[in-house]
This record gives C-alpha cells, sequence and structure tokens, in this order.
C-alpha cells in the first residue's frame, strides 16, 4: 500500500513543512527584499546558480509554500502563484510563443481567455485558431501550422459546463509536438487531475473554488514534467537555445524537467511581474485547506437544483454534466466521477428580458462578476462577462445569449431552491 498523502492530507499539510520551534501555520513574509552578507552570494542567485530569495516579483517563501502545495495538489514537478487566472493563462501561453507563433485553442472558454488569445495576443504577433473541442481528432489536427505552440482547453467550460475530453486533446497535441494546457479552475484537482490524462501544464484561477470565499484573486501555473521540450528543440528556441539575458544558459539543459517553470519565473516573472501579495498568498492558503471539503458540498447542491431547474416548465434548457441526458455526461462519467463543481447553466422561456427579470428577483442568490464561492451567485454573460461579442460570437463561443450562469455555493440546498422558486414565480 502505497503511503503517498491523500488529495485532503496535501489540502491541509503540504507544501509548508515547520521544522522545530517554527511556526505551525504558514506565515506571511511580508517583504520585498531578503538580507545577504556579501555580494557574491546575491550574485549567484540573480545568474540562476542558486536558488534562494532576492526580491519578491521573483520568489517569496510565503507564495512558494502555497505554490508546492497546489503542485502536490495537482501531483506536478512544479508551479508559481500569478496575480489573477487570467495571468496564468498569459503566463502559460506566452512562456512558449512569441511574435509569428499560433496556437489552437477550444472556442468553449471562458469570455476573457477568449479576448486574450484572439485579441491581445494578436496584438503580440501570436495567432489563434478557435476549435470545436467536440469535432474529430483528424479535423483538429487540420488546423495546426508548423509555427503552432500550444493546443489549450478548459476542463469544464466557463460558462458553458461542457466537458472537455482531455485524452483526444493530448493524442492531438502530442501528435503534433506540443503540449496540451488546461484550466482546470472549475474542477480543481479534488475531482479532476488532467496530467492523468495526458496534460502537460495545468492552469487555475484560484480566485475560484480553491480560494472559495471571494477574499484574494489569483492563478497558478503547474508543469507535469512530462513534455520532452528538447524531443521539440526546434520548434522551442527559447527553452533549448541559450538565453542571452542569463549569460547564454540554456533552461533544458541546466535545470532538465523545471526547464519550463525555471525560465517562466526567470523570465516571465522578471520582465513582467504579476506576482499575488503573500497576503494574498496566505489567504489562499486558508482556502485551500478545505478544498476537500467544500467540492463535495457543491457538486451535491448543484445537483440538487439542476434536477430542479430540469423538471420546471418555465425553464427551456438545462446544462449540467451530472444530468444523465447531458451532452458531456459521458465523459463526465470518465474524467468526474465524484462531480464536476457547482456551476451549471441554463436558459429560460422567453428572452433576453425575461432572463434580466429573473436574476433581478432573486434575494438570497446575488449577481455578481464572480464564480465559484461559498455563496451561491448568478451571472447573464451576454449582458456582462461575455457583452464585448456579437449574438453570433456568443454562439460560437459556446454562449447562448439567453444562457444563465449559476454557481451553487455550500449553503442550505433548500434555502437556494426556494430563492430560485420564487424567482420564477414573478416572470
Amino acid at each position: 500500500m502505497s503511503n503517498k498523502p491523500k488529495l485532503a492530507t496535501l489540502c491541509v499539510q503540504a507544501g509548508w513543512e515547520p521544522k522545530n520551534g517554527e511556526p505551525r501555520v504558514l506565515p506571511i513574509v511580508q517583504s520585498t527584499t531578503f538580507k545577504y552578507d556579501n555580494t557574491e552570494e546575491m550574485a549567484d542567485l540573480f545568474d540562476l546558480k542558486k536558488e534562494g530569495y532576492f526580491y519578491t516579483r521573483l520568489q517569496n517563501p510565503t507564495n512558494d509554500a502555497v505554490a508546492r502545495k497546489i503542485a502536490a495538489l495537482e501531483d506536478g514537478i512544479g508551479a508559481v502563484l500569478t496575480s489573477s487566472g487570467q495571468a496564468a493563462n498569459f503566463y502559460a501561453i506566452f512562456n512558449i510563443c512569441e511574435a509569428g507563433d499560433h496556437i489552437v485553442a477550444s472556442n468553449e472558454i471562458y469570455g476573457g481567455t477568449y479576448n486574450l488569445f484572439a485579441v491581445t495576443l494578436k496584438k503580440l504577433g501570436i495567432q489563434c485558431t478557435f476549435i470545436n473541442q467536440d469535432a474529430t481528432e483528424e479535423e483538429i489536427g487540420r488546423t495546426f501550422r508548423p509555427n503552432t505552440k500550444a493546443l489549450f482547453g478548459e476542463t469544464v467550460s466557463n460558462p458553458g459546463c461542457k466537458v472537455l475530453d482531455i485524452e483526444k486533446l493530448a493524442r492531438v497535441a502530442h501528435q503534433h509536438g506540443v503540449p496540451l494546457i488546461v484550466d482546470n479552475t472549475f474542477p480543481t484537482p479534488i475531482n479532476c487531475r488532467p496530467f492523468e490524462w495526458g496534460a502537460d501544464i495545468v492552469t487555475h484561477s484560484t480566485t475560484k473554488y480553491m480560494d472559495g470565499h471571494a477574499t484574494q484573486v489569483g492563478g497558478c501555473v503547474v508543469d507535469s514534467g512530462h513534455f520532452d521540450w528538447e524531443a521539440h528543440a526546434d520548434r522551442f528556441p527559447g527553452l533549448t537555445t541559450p538565453d542571452a539575458s542569463y549569460h547564454g544558459l540554456t533552461y533544458t539543459k541546466a535545470f532538465g524537467k523545471m526547464a519550463y517553470m525555471t525560465k517562466l519565473v526567470a523570465q516571465l516573472m522578471r520582465d513582467l511581474g504579476s506576482i499575488p501579495a503573500p497576503q494574498n498568498a496566505f489567504l489562499l492558503n486558508l482556502g485551500l485547506e478545505t478544498l476537500h471539503l467544500r467540492m463535495p458540498r457543491h457538486c451535491e447542491n448543484a445537483q440538487r437544483v439542476a434536477e430542479f431547474l430540469l423538471h420546471d416548465d418555465r425553464v427551456a434548457w438545462v446544462r449540467y454534466s451530472g444530468l444523465p441526458h447531458d451532452e458531456s455526461h459521458a465523459l463526465a462519467m470518465k474524467y468526474l466521477p465524484n462531480g464536476s463543481c457547482g456551476v451549471l447553466a441554463f436558459g429560460l422561456k422567453g428572452d433576453r428580458a425575461t432572463a434580466v427579470r429573473f436574476m433581478d428577483s432573486l434575494r438570497l442568490i446575488a449577481i455578481v462578476t464572480h464564480v465559484a464561492d461559498a455563496r451561491t451567485c448568478v451571472l447573464h454573460p451576454a449582458s456582462h462577462t461575455h457583452r464585448q461579442l456579437s449574438d453570433e460570437q456568443l454562439r460560437e463561443a459556446g454562449v447562448a445569449p439567453d444562457l444563465i450562469r449559476l454557481s451553487v455555493g455550500i449553503e442550505d440546498v433548500d434555502d437556494i431552491l426556494h430563492d430560485i422558486r420564487q424567482a420564477l414565480d414573478r416572470l
């Protein structure tokens, strides 16, 4: 029998292992700088010859302890915290892409990430082709080019709630010599660990379930250590050729499996600096300690709400992978047998105004630009997070104009259902 700690134990204890006489609780190292006795010691840190701390923009003990916990939960070899989930997705891509490169991404992704890939990366000279994630391997494969550097998708899409076929996309990515990057924000590693299904890099918006209480904004990039950058050296020169900004150091030769993570810190954090405050990392760690307890309750409550909506005549459709009729149910049974998350999508019979009347009638459930925390909340993406998209673009992104995103919290489910029922009665 393996002595490897289970997920619940990792949630509570991974990352920070106090020595004799040290604080039992992870301390907040709220300092920008770290002192050294001589110039040579700090010079070795700047040259990446030694590990250590000298400036929090690059590394901080509190941030690193929380990153180690998330890496342990995902069974990765290393992780880096960022200041937001958007920063995590940008770093994951930009760490291996530059002007003239190309990526492939599912069209079923969060509106902010869609905009990052379609608009902002394009301004940096990086092109993105969006695919239907349900297409065949051959159809997806035809979108790859000689300069393609990554394939990207979300385990459970936001806000469409579709489940990604991770194994299928991993096969396509690896056939073309690129890594599969998966945003695992909604299921968290409690309900899905994409590395077990062939993904190479995982990202998170730690603002969501990992924090669980809407107290901090953050992100994380985790590396599995499985992708062989040297085997595709011509495609990834940033990792496999000398870096002039570090005296000709080559990351794959100097750091082996940690090449990707080291470059992300040494280059991107150095130059762009999207770091979380140590205080935010501390708050995130508190949330992680109960993640394994909260996720089952989110899933249990969401299942009850989805079943209620499915049988209400005023509801046009419901999308939640826990429902047997759902188009993602089979994939959910494979990748998410213990549940997906607390987020579901549904539409009401009527028009956009109907959705607005329903949401404005809610009392317990709050309208907020947020999702995936202890409190139940609701959003109409076409009016809020995706309002920059036309109806045609919304449909291309898997977001129906009438879609209501409901993030079911961990309150008593009967109170949640009562609020939904009374709001429907006001239509």
